[in-house]
């Protein structure tokens, strides 16, 4: 497999400058360029190819529209300055798309052949890459099953593609406190299954729980465990941290949350800013009096959409509780501005997340 990717069709500047006018949706708008590259058993993946946006030709049989034979990535270029542009730990996506890959029986992709693939989608739409705090250039890598066949199996003809779209903030507050409710009576993922796989499947059963939490007026849905449904676990696209006595608190990874990268990135960042970040099981029954005692003090969402999202009020059980004083706290703005300056070049990186396009 060839990480040289091949460029068979340019960007229009004048569509990226109109597609960056304001105000920036969240995906609303794709560029005009994306890659794409097949695979098949005998001759593997084949070249990366940067081409013109298109809708994809599938066969009605393909596996990926029967049983959920595909998996996706999510990550942005963040445009700097100086006019440089950079990816986000973008290592850890091209592995992480790989774990979900084997969890659904699909072939991997070199870590190298993403990221060369991916770098040079952006180098060739650096006119669509925003600049400025909460903008980015979004990109959606996947793969999918295309074999026509309707036997239960992964197959064995795949494409990997790259989507990309200029966004605004995830969230059309901005930086403010969401409220999310705790969903009750079904689950997200359970131990042994696919949860901490990115694959479409995870998001579709959240989708009945997300409706139901904006029709009560909550912005996001807070799942809890399968086998207890007592413990914390994650949001729909998010993670989520909870400040308890000055100290950040995160479920552990147990196979059934996604392994987000801006929560790793809290993890690792907090001895720097002076706080202690761990991870620990943590009962909703707790959290909800920790709340009411003012011993939660802040509840944070984390994700590569949002980056951080400071929750101001939590409902669960027909009772709904403020959070703090129901604004953004301390410690989410503390990691947002810290996080947000790395991505967009206005700090030091010492621990090189940041991947510079060349």
């Amino acid at each position: 497999m060839s990480a040289i990717v091949k460029i068979e069709a340019s960007s229009d500047a004048e569509k990226a400058r109109a597609a960056l006018e304001p105000p920036l949706g969240f995906g609303t708008t794709l560029a005009d360029l994306m890659v794409r590259m097949e695979h098949g058993a005998e001759r593997g993946w084949r070249q990366p190819i940067v081409t013109a946006t298109a809708p994809l030709e599938l066969s009605p049989a393909a596996k990926a529209l029967h049983y959920g034979v595909e998996v996706f990535e999510g990550m942005k270029a963040y445009g700097w300055a100086d006019g440089r542009v950079a990816l986000f730990r973008p290592e850890l996506n091209a592995r992480r798309l790989n774990a979900s890959a084997r969890r659904i029986r699909m072939p991997e992709i070199a870590e190298e052949t993403q990221l060369a693939a991916i770098e040079a989608l952006v180098g060739e739409l650096r006119a669509w890459v925003p600049r400025g705090r909460g903008s980015a250039l979004y990109l959606r890598p996947a793969i999918i099953g295309t074999e026509a066949a309707l036997r239960v199996s992964s197959g064995s003809e795949h494409l990997y593609f790259v989507i990309a779209s200029p966004v605004g903030p995830y969230f059309s507050g901005g930086f403010k406190a969401i409220p999310i409710m705790v969903e009750e009576s079904q689950v997200r993922a359970a131990v042994g299954g696919v949860g901490e796989a990115k694959t479409g499947g995870n998001y579709a059963a959240g989708l009945d729980g997300q409706e139901r939490a904006r029709e009560m007026g909550f912005e996001q849905v807070l799942w809890l465990d399968a086998r207890e449904h007592r413990y914390l676990e994650e949001l729909n696209g998010m993670n989520v941290f909870v400040v308890d006595r000055g100290s950040l608190l995160t479920p552990p990874l147990d196979g059934t949350i996604l392994p987000g990268i801006v929560r790793r990135s809290i993890l690792e960042l907090a001895p720097d800013l002076g706080l202690t970040a761990s991870e620990h099981p943590l009962a909703i029954e707790d959290v909800m009096r920790g709340i009411e005692s003012g011993r939660v003090t802040e509840i944070l969402a984390v994700g590569t959409g949002a980056i951080i999202t400071p929750v101001g009020s939590l409902g669960y059980r027909g009772r709904t509780v403020t959070v703090g004083d129901g604004e953004p706290g301390p410690v989410a703005k503390l990691f947002y501005d810290a996080v947000a300056a790395i991505q967009h070049g206005e700090s030091p990186d010492p621990r090189g997340w940041m991947r510079v396009v060349g």
